[in-house]
């Protein structure tokens, strides 16, 4: 019989408090590095949240599970590994404390374990439940008018103002991002850097949801690491880079345009495919059919294929799979190149952004599968060589200006660490940029409120359903909600129509939530309570959202940490908009530690809450025979 362990609610709190203990040596703007060693000596050197919980040799059937939950949050949202982890932690922390001190603990259990795991489990649940039907509308009345709308014009405001400056949101965000992931040093430079990638891959006339979306789905193909070279060597490169060197001479392109034809198969037809069976002897009316005549047919199909090509005007042919040598010889006689062995992400994207077919049989080639280029020519980046393309301008062409993104590291892991950090940044952007749907419970709120209260649960919605929102940084959302959470405690504790568990519920998720404030400013607690005390006599400044756009002449920044009084909005904020109104400067805007998406926090406090629920049904572990799950316990991308 297998070995049955049963978990209690402390084995599953000491396992959370573990991987807390390793993610806090590097959260908040003051973290460190953590350093990963193994016994042959490879080291790994990160920040990255994610990074550092895959590395770990985890045995533990609930750390490995919750490293699953943390993994799908952060490939969904691409932020938020490490404060996945605080919260989890303070919240069984809370949950353990209330489940000891329930006074009908173990009237209905045999033990005090599982009368306690019972009431935990309720507690588990009735947060999950409590989230899903309440949260979006606290976020939408306690934190969204306090925070900013960015426009997506905000991309090209650096082309337009000297650089490095206080007045672009998005930078802002950005900063904030890979400060988190990568460090202080290079966050503005990389920062820049992806604004530049989002200008430039920016649709026309197109929402930024879809360029950005583009961006994710092909950023494989759409960067370029180069090891050996320090981060400030990256770049963008117009045009694409193919990870492929010629396997022919390159073409001459004194000629413009250069025509190219994507190929997915062999251009010379093979002597035998899978499943088919060769023939040999005396045929039909005594034709005799020999290897000899199969070749010679081959060979003539092939000549009058390169012919065609030739006489379209084609010099750049680009291969999924690896030609034969009588293919590469008779195209290099015919002065045509070849670039063989193309990955499917890269022709993909080489079909999207030339407008063109890839071709499936070399006989049938039509005018829509001849891509048009500016030039084909070899391009050297680190100890590679590679194949560099850029498209012929046209009318057709919905991209503002293709380019490939260069990415330089010192090592080869640490450049996959920055590569990593631009498309979680990308991710991070796409999930700003989706509104917060509304759910039924909002619109049943938003129905059942007094005719006086109509005008304000519209500006509610607006807020809601609002993309691009951002909060300051440095757990300004956190108080913010959490004031929000105790308001609705307080207000539902009165009622007689709502259910009396909600207040109880909400004080827990609101305390909880001050952890992550509590350990960013974990080194001065002053700044804690200074920060706290700002926001709380901001909200009762603007109690009522309402009053907002009667107070737009007192719009404040509210520097973080900082023995300065609050002053003016710069002009450059105009491009900001309040999600509650349009035309409405930001309310509240940090400058010390930038800007974070309101959307990913909201998704990150019901991946939490899942998390929470599904880790207190687990009550049984059986041990069994079998090797170790490896997701977790190799040492990714060792520099």
């Amino acid at each position: 019989m297998l070995p049955v362990e049963h978990i209690h609610l402390e084995h599953v709190l000491q396992t959370v408090c573990v991987l807390e203990s390793v993610v806090l040596r590097s959260f908040g703007p003051d973290g460190g590095q953590v350093l990963f060693t193994r016994d042959t000596g490879q080291a790994m050197l990160s920040r990255s949240g994610m990074r550092i919980l895959t590395a770990l040799r985890l045995e533990h059937p609930l750390a490995r599970m919750v490293v699953e939950c943390v993994l799908k949050h952060s490939t969904v949202t691409g932020d938020g590994s490490k404060t996945f982890i605080l919260l989890l932690a303070s919240l069984l922390r809370m949950i353990h404390t209330m489940a000891c001190k329930d006074p009908n603990v173990s009237r209905t259990h045999n033990s005090r374990e599982v009368a306690e795991a019972a009431t935990a489990r309720h507690l588990a649940d009735e947060l999950l439940a409590f989230a899903l039907e309440e949260l979006d509308d606290l976020i939408a009345m306690g934190v969204v008018p306090y925070g900013c709308c960015l426009s997506w014009d905000d991309f090209t405001a650096k082309t337009q103002l000297p650089a490095h400056t206080n007045n672009h949101c998005v930078q802002k965000l950005l900063a904030s991002f890979f400060h988190s992931r990568l460090g202080r040093t290079h966050c503005d430079f990389i920062s820049d850097l992806t604004c530049d990638l989002l200008t430039h891959w920016k649709f026309k006339n197109d929402q930024p949801s879809l360029s950005l979306l583009f961006i994710n789905d092909n950023f494989p193909a759409l960067h370029t690491p180069v090891s050996g070279f320090p981060i400030s060597c990256s770049r963008l490169i117009e045009g694409q880079v193919i990870h492929r060197d010629f396997a022919t001479p390159c073409p001459q392109t004194d000629h413009q345009p250069v025509k190219a034809v994507v190929f997915t198969g062999y251009l010379q037809p093979k002597l035998l495919s899978a499943g088919e069976v060769l023939e040999l002897g005396c045929g039909e009316q005594g034709k005799e059919r020999s290897l000899v005549q199969f070749n010679a047919w081959a060979e003539r199909s092939l000549e009058c294929v390169i012919a065609n090509l030739k006489r379209l005007g084609v010099s750049v042919l680009l291969s999924a799979v690896k030609q034969s040598a009588a293919v590469l010889a008779l195209a290099a006689q015919t002065d045509m190149c070849i670039v063989e062995c193309v990955s499917e992400d890269e022709l993909s994207l080489f079909a999207q952004l030339s407008r063109t077919r890839p071709v499936s049989d070399c006989w049938m080639i039509e005018p829509d599968h001849i891509a048009m280029l500016t030039f084909c020519r070899p391009i050297l980046l680190g100890g590679h060589r590679y194949v560099h393309v850029d498209f012929h301008e046209s009318e057709e062409r919905v991209m503002v200006k293709p380019c490939s993104l260069v990415i330089c590291g010192p090592g080869e892991g640490q450049t996959d660490q920055y590569a990593c950090a631009f498309r979680d940044a990308v991710c991070m952007l796409l999930s700003t940029w989706e509104p917060m749907s509304m759910t039924p419970a909002s619109k049943r709120t938003s129905q059942s409120n007094k005719s006086t209260s109509l005008h304000m649960d519209h500006q509610i919605q607006q807020c809601v359903l609002e993309t691009g929102c951002v909060i300051p940084a440095g757990g300004t959302f956190e108080f913010l909600l959490h004031s929000a959470l105790l308001q609705h405690g307080r207000s539902c504790s009165v009622s007689d129509n709502t259910n009396r568990s909600i207040p109880a519920i909400s004080q827990l998720l609101a305390n909880a939530l001050l952890s992550v404030p509590r350990q960013i400013y974990s080194h001065s607690p002053q700044c804690f309570l200074q920060t706290q005390t700002r926001l709380l006599s901001l909200i009762q400044s603007y109690s009522h959202p309402s009053s907002l756009a009667d107070k737009q002449e007192h719009n404040t920044i509210l520097t973080q940490g900082r023995n300065e009084s609050e002053r003016p909005l710069e002009e450059g904020k105009r491009s900001m908009h309040c999600c509650k109104e349009a035309d409405m400067s930001s309310k509240v805007f940090m400058l010390d530690l930038g800007l974070e998406s309101v959307s990913c926090k909201y998704q990150l406090l019901l991946a939490v809450l899942q998390c929470v629920s599904s880790l207190l049904k687990v009550d049984t572990m059986l041990h069994t025979h079998t090797a170790l799950h490896t997701q977790s316990c190799g040492l990714p991308n060792i520099s």
